[in-house]
């Protein structure tokens, strides 16, 4: 596992998308796995941004996106389908053939999972996952406890999940979905990369839980340490904890 620590939240965001370019770049059929979240929007804003310039290619490119809320259709402003398209995939050349994103609305649930974990099969698998880190130390939505062979299912969230997610929901939790698809943290740890990104104080004792913690399914973030190729960007801020405790 490689840990880089950055003076600033730009320079972690320039350096994750930076990495993400890369990964593009290195493939004739790159394969991503995307996340959503404040954190995300930075690196895709530099995406788009050096797609605009003419440097990144999305025409090859083939994305999973790691969790939809459950009942949310892909046209609610809310929804991570909707999330996605406005900060990425309306800005690049991503034919829409290769996006996937877990359907919420889906009659099957359960069938809808299955479906996405053969999809990804068929992809060949996912070459680099993006991740985030939520204040339960959830990866997508893998609430504590999840099994570290869990596959992509139906969750019930947190309520402190849905309270960190309530600012899109009129700042009112019980708006929020309470219950979400997504990958499972088996499926995340098949990926070929991780690529795990967090700025912020307000992360700081997560990120020291998850990294100088116990290796526990009760932190499904603790799970990247499991990985042979993982990298967790930082800035002073979200490392500050970690740091200290490591010392």
């Amino acid at each position: 596992m490689k840990i880089i620590v950055t003076d600033t939240p730009s320079q972690a965001f320039e350096q994750a998308a930076d990495m993400i370019a890369a990964e593009i770049r290195a493939s004739s059929t790159p394969v991503l796995g995307l996340a959503t979240g404040r954190t995300m929007e930075s690196i895709y804003r530099i995406l788009v941004r050096q797609h605009e310039a003419g440097t990144l290619d999305f025409s090859s490119t083939t994305s999973f996106n790691l969790d939809e809320y459950a009942g949310l259709p892909a046209t609610d402003p809310n929804s991570y389908h909707r999330y996605m398209h406005e900060r990425l995939f309306a800005h690049v050349n991503m034919p829409a053939r290769g996006i996937h994103v877990p359907d919420g609305v889906a009659p099957d649930l359960d069938a809808e999972c299955a479906g996405y974990e053969n999809a990804i099969r068929t992809a060949n698998g996912i070459g680099l996952q993006l991740l985030g880190i939520g204040e339960t130390g959830h990866i997508g939505f893998n609430e504590p406890p999840s099994a570290f062979d869990s596959r992509t299912r139906v969750v019930k969230l947190d309520a402190i999940t849905r309270r960190q997610n309530s600012s899109m929901f009129d700042n009112d939790p019980e708006q929020v979905p309470s219950h979400a698809l997504t990958m499972g943290v088996g499926t995340i740890l098949e990926a070929r990369r991780l690529l795990l990104v967090a700025v912020g104080a307000g992360k700081a004792d997560i990120i020291d839980k998850a990294l100088n913690g116990p290796v526990s399914e009760a932190i499904s973030a603790t799970a990247v340490r499991l990985h042979d190729n993982a990298t967790i960007i930082l800035d002073k801020a979200s490392s500050a904890v970690w740091a200290k405790n490591r010392a």
